[in-house]
């Protein structure tokens, strides 16, 4: 239903991201909706490049907290506010790479062209 596998629903069970799962007779884990959405949320922050760790501060402060979004929702602005000084530092970092590409590229392309002799 969310593109991911039961090993990954798991895992984040096994860290804390989600809690542990309702359980049919046989053992057969079952999600609720505020299951579902939770993992929708951990998947976008995924999305966002948010990191796990971060993730679960979140899950702590969101659980310890009895599921009130508004105590969670300053240390998650805290953490996207973060993510975004490190996404513009990234940013600024590979337009300076493209420029040194660049230029690059230009100097040995300059360099062919000085090397080819000119047909008569």
């Amino acid at each position: 239903m969310l593109g991911i596998t039961t090993r990954t629903i798991r895992y984040y069970e096994e860290i804390g991201l989600m809690g542990p799962p309702e359980r049919l007779v046989g053992g057969t884990r079952t999600y609720c909706r505020e299951d579902v959405l939770r993992l929708k949320f951990i998947l976008k922050l995924k999305e966002l490049g948010i990191t796990l760790k971060e993730m679960q501060q979140l899950a702590q402060n969101f659980d310890i907290n009895q599921q009130d979004f508004h105590t969670i929702t300053p240390k998650l602005l805290e953490i996207l506010d973060t993510h975004i000084s490190k996404v513009d530092k990234k940013i600024a970092s590979l337009a300076s790479l493209r420029t040194e590409v660049v230029a690059y590229r230009s100097r040995i392309f300059d360099i062919l062209n000085e090397r080819v002799p000119v047909v008569k």
